[in-house]
């Protein structure tokens, strides 16, 4: 019988995977507590999300291997023989397609965290950086805003159709790797060699994200 562990290979780390489902809950938390009028909550939600994604881009630079935008992020002409079906190589991690819509996610996101730092919404919530800018400066960062959100709506929907195309077409579930880690032997090269960051250094790096957080947070305090 063959041993499940030997079966299935660690390629995720611990905060990777952590970034990815906070930032599912937070997304959503976003949305709702807007959509009800809880401004403290969207505030605190968005600063976290800002934490977080502050975080992330400094992972992809001194993160675990299959973190790092440097595993991820192909050249053009490579993603497109990919889509194509031209490129058939395995991916411990990011696949050149998936690896371009964390990319642009995360840039879409961090463009949607720090308008709201400067939005306001004529009445009742004021950005904590609003007041940095001008009245007719302000009002048109919220309404960009609010375009970007429309932006990541298209992005979670393709996300979650490509996601699905995995599961019932490749037989390849990533939602389950995301929680283990692990993917199964035969989605990732023979021989691979990962390296994992230390998690004292995540720990570091988000406690540095979460002071820049707080100071813009303090910005806003009258």
């Amino acid at each position: 019988m063959s041993d499940p562990v030997k079966e299935h290979v660690l390629v995720w780390d611990i905060p990777t995977r952590i970034f990815h489902w906070t930032i599912v809950v937070l997304v959503a938390l976003s949305w709702f507590s807007a959509d009800q009028g809880s401004m403290r909550v969207h505030l605190w939600s968005g600063l976290t999300l800002l934490a977080l994604l502050l975080f992330r881009v400094l992972w992809g630079l001194f993160g675990s291997t299959t973190a790092r935008f440097a595993d991820f992020l192909h050249p053009p002409r490579k993603v497109v023989a990919y889509l194509r079906g031209q490129e058939m190589a395995l991916y411990a991690g990011h696949n050149p397609a998936g690896g371009w819509m964390v990319a642009v996610m995360i840039g879409v996101l961090l463009a949607q965290a720090l308008t709201g730092l400067f939005s306001n919404d004529g009445l009742h919530f004021t950005g904590p950086l609003a007041l940095w800018v001008s009245d007719d400066v302000s009002t048109r960062v919220t309404g960009l805003h609010g375009t970007i959100f429309n932006i990541i709506l298209v992005l979670v929907w393709l996300h979650v159709v490509a996601v699905g195309f995995y599961l019932l077409v490749k037989n390849h579930n990533l939602v389950a790797a995301m929680f283990t880690g692990r993917k199964h032997s035969r989605h990732v090269p023979a021989g691979l060699n990962l390296s994992f960051t230390r998690l004292s250094n995540a720990l570091l790096l988000l406690g540095l994200t979460a002071v820049i957080a707080a100071w813009v947070f303090f910005q806003g305090v009258p």
